[in-house]
Protein backbone atom coordinates (compact mmCIF):
# COMPACT_ATOMS: atom_id res chain seq x y z
CA UNK A 1 0.00 0.00 0.00
CA UNK A 2 2.84 2.44 1.01
CA UNK A 3 4.49 1.98 -2.05
CA UNK A 4 0.98 2.43 -4.28
CA UNK A 5 0.80 6.05 -2.27
CA UNK A 6 4.43 6.73 -3.31
CA UNK A 7 3.94 5.88 -6.43
CA UNK A 8 0.29 8.15 -6.92
CA UNK A 9 2.40 11.42 -5.32
CA UNK A 10 4.66 11.32 -7.82
CA UNK A 11 2.54 10.50 -10.43
CA UNK A 12 0.05 13.54 -9.24
CA UNK A 13 3.56 16.13 -8.70
CA UNK A 14 4.57 15.31 -12.15
CA UNK A 15 1.06 15.98 -13.52
CA UNK A 16 1.21 19.20 -11.26
CA UNK A 17 4.93 20.19 -12.91
CA UNK A 18 3.75 19.54 -16.18
CA UNK A 19 0.60 21.51 -15.82
CA UNK A 20 2.69 24.38 -14.78
CA UNK A 21 5.13 24.06 -17.42
CA UNK A 22 1.84 24.32 -19.97
CA UNK A 23 1.08 27.58 -18.18
CA UNK A 24 4.51 29.39 -18.34
CA UNK A 25 4.96 28.02 -21.77
CA UNK A 26 1.47 30.18 -22.65
CA UNK A 27 2.28 32.91 -20.76
CA UNK A 28 5.50 33.31 -22.93
CA UNK A 29 7.58 32.59 -20.05
CA UNK A 30 10.67 29.38 -20.30
CA UNK A 31 9.87 27.06 -17.54
CA UNK A 32 12.99 26.45 -15.51
CA UNK A 33 13.09 24.51 -12.94
CA UNK A 34 13.13 27.39 -10.46
CA UNK A 35 10.32 29.05 -12.25
CA UNK A 36 8.25 25.48 -11.64
CA UNK A 37 9.12 25.57 -8.22
CA UNK A 38 7.79 29.17 -7.59
CA UNK A 39 4.77 28.77 -9.55
CA UNK A 40 3.88 25.62 -7.76
CA UNK A 41 4.51 27.27 -4.50
CA UNK A 42 2.00 30.05 -5.29
CA UNK A 43 -0.98 28.01 -7.49
CA UNK A 44 -0.75 26.15 -4.08
CA UNK A 45 -1.05 28.42 -1.53
CA UNK A 46 -4.16 28.92 -0.27
CA UNK A 47 -3.26 32.97 0.35
CA UNK A 48 -1.23 35.87 -1.06
CA UNK A 49 2.42 35.26 -0.38
CA UNK A 50 4.80 37.53 0.71
CA UNK A 51 8.53 37.34 -1.12
CA UNK A 52 9.77 36.45 3.13
CA UNK A 53 7.39 33.93 2.96
CA UNK A 54 7.82 32.57 -0.43
CA UNK A 55 11.33 32.78 1.05
CA UNK A 56 11.07 30.21 3.94
CA UNK A 57 8.69 27.93 1.64
CA UNK A 58 11.25 27.51 -1.21
CA UNK A 59 14.94 26.88 0.25
CA UNK A 60 16.17 26.44 -3.04
CA UNK A 61 16.16 29.83 -4.53
CA UNK A 62 17.79 32.51 -3.09
CA UNK A 63 15.28 35.77 -2.09
CA UNK A 64 17.11 37.83 -5.32
CA UNK A 65 16.18 34.85 -7.89
CA UNK A 66 12.71 34.89 -6.14
CA UNK A 67 12.42 38.36 -7.14
CA UNK A 68 13.59 38.07 -10.17
CA UNK A 69 11.35 35.38 -11.24
CA UNK A 70 8.23 37.14 -9.15
CA UNK A 71 9.27 40.28 -11.82
CA UNK A 72 8.85 37.99 -14.71
CA UNK A 73 5.88 36.68 -13.56
CA UNK A 74 3.94 40.16 -13.38
CA UNK A 75 5.48 41.12 -17.04
CA UNK A 76 3.55 38.06 -18.30
CA UNK A 77 0.43 38.38 -16.56
CA UNK A 78 0.98 34.97 -14.27
CA UNK A 79 0.67 36.77 -10.91
CA UNK A 80 -0.94 40.06 -8.76
CA UNK A 81 0.72 41.94 -6.49
CA UNK A 82 -1.42 43.11 -3.88
CA UNK A 83 -0.17 46.06 -1.86
CA UNK A 84 -1.51 45.40 2.26
CA UNK A 85 0.02 47.11 5.10
CA UNK A 86 2.40 44.61 5.48
CA UNK A 87 3.88 44.75 1.92
CA UNK A 88 3.78 43.27 -1.51
CA UNK A 89 2.23 40.06 -1.50
CA UNK A 90 1.77 38.10 -4.82
CA UNK A 91 -0.95 35.38 -5.88
CA UNK A 92 -1.56 33.29 -9.16
CA UNK A 93 -3.57 35.24 -11.69
CA UNK A 94 -6.74 33.28 -13.22
CA UNK A 95 -7.59 36.04 -15.69
CA UNK A 96 -9.62 34.31 -18.63
CA UNK A 97 -7.01 36.75 -21.79
CA UNK A 98 -3.57 36.88 -20.66
CA UNK A 99 -3.39 40.23 -21.89
CA UNK A 100 -6.35 41.49 -20.05
CA UNK A 101 -6.60 40.99 -15.94
CA UNK A 102 -9.91 40.09 -15.52
CA UNK A 103 -9.35 38.20 -11.70
CA UNK A 104 -9.80 41.41 -9.80
CA UNK A 105 -11.43 40.39 -6.68
CA UNK A 106 -11.36 41.88 -2.72
CA UNK A 107 -8.60 40.79 -0.12
CA UNK A 108 -9.05 41.03 3.63
CA UNK A 109 -5.99 42.11 5.40
CA UNK A 110 -6.43 40.81 9.13
CA UNK A 111 -4.55 43.16 11.53
CA UNK A 112 -4.15 40.72 14.11
CA UNK A 113 -1.58 38.10 12.34
CA UNK A 114 -1.01 40.29 9.29
CA UNK A 115 -2.32 37.71 6.95
CA UNK A 116 -4.39 38.87 3.98
CA UNK A 117 -6.93 36.23 2.68
CA UNK A 118 -8.96 36.36 -0.97
CA UNK A 119 -12.46 36.60 -0.80
CA UNK A 120 -13.12 35.27 -4.61
CA UNK A 121 -16.97 35.10 -4.47
CA UNK A 122 -16.74 39.31 -3.67
CA UNK A 123 -16.77 41.77 -7.15
CA UNK A 124 -14.93 44.86 -6.45
CA UNK A 125 -17.36 47.84 -6.63
CA UNK A 126 -17.22 49.40 -9.68
CA UNK A 127 -15.67 52.99 -10.00
CA UNK A 128 -16.84 55.48 -13.07
CA UNK A 129 -13.16 56.95 -13.94
CA UNK A 130 -13.10 60.67 -15.55
CA UNK A 131 -13.00 60.81 -19.08
CA UNK A 132 -9.13 59.93 -20.29
CA UNK A 133 -8.40 57.31 -17.42
CA UNK A 134 -8.01 53.85 -18.24
CA UNK A 135 -8.37 50.80 -15.35
CA UNK A 136 -5.37 48.23 -15.86
CA UNK A 137 -6.29 46.73 -12.25
CA UNK A 138 -7.33 47.48 -8.83
CA UNK A 139 -6.52 46.45 -5.71
CA UNK A 140 -9.69 46.41 -3.12
CA UNK A 141 -8.37 45.66 0.46
CA UNK A 142 -10.55 45.62 3.85
CA UNK A 143 -9.08 45.79 6.79
CA UNK A 144 -10.21 44.35 10.24
CA UNK A 145 -9.68 40.65 12.16
CA UNK A 146 -9.78 37.91 10.09
CA UNK A 147 -12.28 34.69 11.81
CA UNK A 148 -9.60 32.92 13.43
CA UNK A 149 -8.10 35.66 15.32
CA UNK A 150 -11.86 36.91 16.25
CA UNK A 151 -12.43 33.51 17.48
CA UNK A 152 -9.16 33.73 19.74
CA UNK A 153 -10.08 37.27 21.03
CA UNK A 154 -13.76 35.92 22.30
CA UNK A 155 -11.66 32.79 24.35
CA UNK A 156 -9.32 34.95 25.42
CA UNK A 157 -12.18 37.28 26.96
CA UNK A 158 -13.87 34.25 28.27
CA UNK A 159 -10.58 33.46 29.88
CA UNK A 160 -10.68 37.07 31.77
CA UNK A 161 -14.19 36.37 32.77
CA UNK A 162 -13.82 33.29 34.23
CA UNK A 163 -10.67 34.48 36.21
Amino acid sequence: MLIFACVLYNYLNVMNSQRCQEILQEHQVKPTANRIVLFKALASAERPLSLAELEQRIITIDKSGIFRTLTIFREHGLVHVIDDASGARYEVCHSHDHSVDDDMHVHFYCERCHTTFCLENIPLPGVDLPDGYTMQTANYIIKGICPACHHMEQIHSMRKIIT
